[in-house]
């Protein structure tokens, strides 16, 4: 788990710096995780890592979809998730989204933008209501690629967490 740290912290220099996650740091995420449940657990173990993963993308797929989340931090969610199982697994996700959501909630009372954003939020949710269908989150804001909460320090502080026997 410390190499996935390690790699999650260069994950995190990326986010930080560049607004995204390269491919081939998440793939060597996912190989990593892969000879590190074959190292532990042998071929069930292998199975266990991509049944994570799918879990996870499948999960996020829907918020990458309309544009809640990037490709990226999908990716990067599924990627770790493959480590995890079980209640772990839903542990991780839960800590990851909260620290997220304490970040972002942060972010919102610094720049005092709570009343247009949940105006927003809820005009958003009302012409998805009306028109029955999805559109990207952010379209009619002019948001910009990269706006949000980057996640990989957030995954980075659960996986942490996780690592320190809190869940």
């Amino acid at each position: 788990m410390i190499i996935l740290c390690f790699l999650l912290a260069v994950g995190c220099l990326y986010d930080y710096r560049q607004t995204r996650i390269p491919n081939w740091l998440i793939l060597l995420i996912l190989l990593y995780g892969l000879g590190y449940r074959y190292w532990d657990a042998g071929g069930a173990g292998v199975f266990q890592f991509i049944k994570g993963c799918i879990a996870v993308l499948l999960v996020f797929y829907p918020l990458f979809k309309i544009g809640a989340l990037g490709a990226g931090d999908v990716k990067l969610f599924a990627s770790v998730a493959g480590y995890l199982s079980g209640q772990t697994l839903v542990c991780f996700l839960f800590t990851s989204l909260l620290i997220a959501a304490v970040i972002s909630l942060v972010l919102i009372l610094r720049e005092k933008s709570m009343r247009k954003r949940i105006g927003y939020l809820c005009a958003y949710l009302a012409d998805v209501c009306r028109r029955g269908d999805w559109k990207p989150y952010g379209s009619s804001r002019g948001g910009r690629p990269g706006q949000g909460v980057r996640l990989a320090g957030p995954v980075l502080l659960s996986v942490l967490v996780h690592m320190g026997g809190i869940y």
